[in-house]
């Protein structure tokens, strides 16, 4: 069972609450729908009961809230807008890569495609699909986990009547399930024709709550839907001909020559244009209804006979005739109707409207509370006090992170060809480089090699490097798949780290790629005398291995700082560009300078255990590394990208919990 309980979100400055005070449940096996206008507070429940926004109130899933959870997406499947997937990402690398952040099998994400009717279409790219393609993967992604709740938002919107038939057949066939199903919609016949239940809200209030049958009983009513050039002289004619006839006739006139005439029938209506030689285009029964945020009437309420009713809006006119009383055959006629609008009689679809006694008006809606001391599953009706207790605080809870984030960091990255496409063209580009530097001999061979002109601040592969750890974060707030509708993504140790070995994977792949192929392409062009080992190859290959994976780390840590991919590009090149200068001017040897010669053999004496002799070779070349400008420069920076890393992950996750333990006692 879902449960909500006064919620109310916070409001802007100088204007009303979007959702005030809304209580209401969704019972398991019973499809619910929230019903209002565009503007009444629909989405914005939705987005509290999910601890998307702040507010108050609370919501409870089979008696837990959403952060008491250990797995929310075994629990609640949240369809929210579209897939928020990479466009060249294909459907079934989107639902494997959340099967790692959701902790399920990855073969779950086949089970899902063939049950939204997308088996075929796994490995079409997520930008080539289709609107109702679209809406189909979004709804097999909050499938994922196998949930026992849906909340979906306006599921239906864009799509066909076929699709939306079979979107609201597979809601069904989950409730049937035993399943709880809440989505909300704008078309009171959408919600009484598909769901159990029908919630109404307006001005983010509770109107109504009512279920399918009694929601068409009271609110839906049987009309005739006319399209003429001469709508005017139309409604005028059938509203004075049901005046002398004494007939209870609505005639709602709209824009581009169409009427809505309720009490009426095709019969009638053609009828009195053929004898007044007015041209009818268009001539159909429909359900129409009143404005769902309306006060209920009886139904067998009879409009008293009164003048006929003008209501003059810009293309759009009410003439209602007066009314003397309402026959049986009436009602008959309403009954025929609606019959015929839903003929399968499927539960929780449109009913005929039957003669029924009076219904008192509702009352304000009375809260409903836990009772204390038997668990928040039990409610209880209780009238306010004059002192009445606030409902907890909705907090913004932070983003979680992926069940398995090495799995899912791999999928990410890989699920896409801008990975590899930008290793291709680094080590492309190195090679190039790398011929064109030996044929002019300028360069040692390290340096030729690694493609590291003096004229260019980073060799190629160091800034691909770059470039793909800056588009480990850089993407995941560009395409929020691992917290959609937070604007923020987890800032977890699990998922930092997961991004930083893969990254720093990737790069030393990149770097050794680079020295291999560019000793090939060397050997090819120029012989094998070229390619000479130096003694101090071990150096060499830490301080390239070093440059590759810092610079990964530095445009992985900036544009998760700064939440977009260009920070990162732009911290990796400011490396060389800015910060070695300054480190070059500050270490520059003066006249009392001493060098460190020796520094290996001193610290293994330091050391117990002490290391072994070979082990100097390495703690030298890290040294050396260091002390390079560019390598200082880099340290440098890695070591305050860390820190501010550190600082406002540590700073909101403070605040949070601070925030999350005020409350009312």
């Amino acid at each position: 069972m879902l449960q909500a309980i006064g919620l109310t979100s916070t409001p802007r400055r100088g204007l009303p609450a979007a959702v005030n005070d809304l209580t209401f449940e969704a019972r398991p096996g019973r499809v619910t729908a929230l019903l209002g206008t565009s503007g009444s507070g629909k989405t914005t429940a939705l987005r509290l009961m999910l601890e998307l926004d702040p507010g108050r109130g609370i919501t409870y899933f089979r008696g837990r809230p959403l952060h008491r959870i250990p797995h929310p997406a075994r629990e609640v499947g949240v369809l929210l807008g579209d897939v928020p997937g990479h466009p060249a990402r294909t459907a079934r690398g989107q639902l494997r890569m959340l099967c790692a952040a959701a902790g399920v099998p990855v073969a779950r994400a086949d089970e899902v495609l063939d049950a939204v009717g997308l088996a075929g279409l796994g490995d079409r790219r997520i930008g080539a699909l289709s609107l109702g393609m679209d809406r189909r993967l979004a709804l097999a992604s909050a499938l994922l986990g196998d949930p026992h709740a849906l909340v979906l938002d306006d599921p239906a919107e864009g799509l066909s009547p076929r699709e939306a038939d079979w979107l609201h057949e597979l809601l069904r066939a989950h409730a049937a399930r035993g399943g709880t199903v809440l989505y909300t919609t704008t078309d009171f016949r959408e919600a009484a024709r598909n769901a159990h239940r029908v919630i109404v809200i307006d001005g983010g209030r509770l109107v109504s709550d009512q279920g399918a049958d009694d929601f068409s009983r009271t609110r839906l009513r049987p009309r005739v839907a006319v399209r003429t050039p001469h709508a005017a002289r139309l409604a005028a004619v059938v509203s004075r001909e049901a005046r002398v006839a004494r007939r209870s006739v609505e005639v709602v006139t709209e824009a581009g020559g169409r009427l809505s005439v309720y009490g009426s029938t095709c019969a009638e209506i053609g009828d009195t244009a053929f004898r007044h030689g007015l041209p009818v285009h268009r001539l159909a029964d429909e359900i129409g209804g009143t404005d769902p945020t309306a006060p209920m009437e009886p139904t067998g309420a009879v409009k008293p006979a009164a003048s006929v009713e003008c209501v003059g809006e810009a293309g759009r006119g009410r003439l209602i005739a007066p009314a003397h009383s309402t026959s049986h055959a009436d009602l008959a006629g309403h009954e025929d109707l609606m019959a015929r609008a839903n003929p399968t009689g499927r539960g929780g679809a449109v009913g005929p409207v039957r003669p029924a006694a009076a219904v008192p008006p509702a009352g304000p809606a009375v809260p409903a509370v836990p009772v204390e001391g038997e668990g928040p599953g039990l409610f209880r009706s209780a009238v306010r006090s004059s002192n009445p207790k606030l409902p907890p605080s909705i907090r913004r809870r932070p983003a979680r992170g992926p069940l398995h984030p090495l799995r899912y960091e791999l999928r990410r990255m890989f699920g896409v060809r801008t990975a590899p496409l930008i290793m291709v063209v680094a080590t492309l580009l190195s090679v190039g480089l790398s011929v064109l530097l030996a044929r002019i001999g300028h360069a040692p061979l390290p340096k030729t090699l690694v493609a590291w002109p003096s004229l260019l601040p980073l060799p190629p592969a160091a800034v691909g490097a770059g470039i793909l750890g800056a588009l480990s974060f850089g993407d995941e707030f560009r395409y929020p798949a691992l917290a959609a509708g937070r604007g923020a993504i987890s800032r977890r140790p699990g998922l930092l780290l997961a991004k930083l070995a893969v990254s720093a994977g990737v790069a030393v792949t990149l770097a050794l790629a680079v020295v291999l192929v560019s000793a090939g392409a060397l050997r090819v062009v120029y012989g094998p005398d070229l390619i000479d080992i130096p003694p101090n190859s071990v150096s060499l290959c830490v301080g390239w291995a070093g440059l590759t994976v810092g610079c990964a780390w530095a445009g992985l840590l900036a544009a998760g700082l700064f939440r977009v991919t260009t920070a990162g590009v732009a911290a990796v090149l400011a490396v060389p560009v800015l910060v070695a200068p300054l480190v070059r001017k500050a270490l520059s040897p003066g006249p009392g300078s001493r060098p460190a010669v020796g520094l290996p053999g001193r610290l293994r004496e330091l050391m117990w255990p002490s290391w072994p002799h070979e082990t100097d070779r390495w703690v030298a070349a890290v040294v050396q590394l260091v002390a390079h400008p560019v390598g200082a420069a880099l340290s440098l920076s890695l070591s305050v990208l860390v820190c501010a890393y550190l600082f406002t992950g540590l700073h909101g996750r403070v605040r949070w919990r601070s925030q999350s333990g005020v409350g009312p006692s």
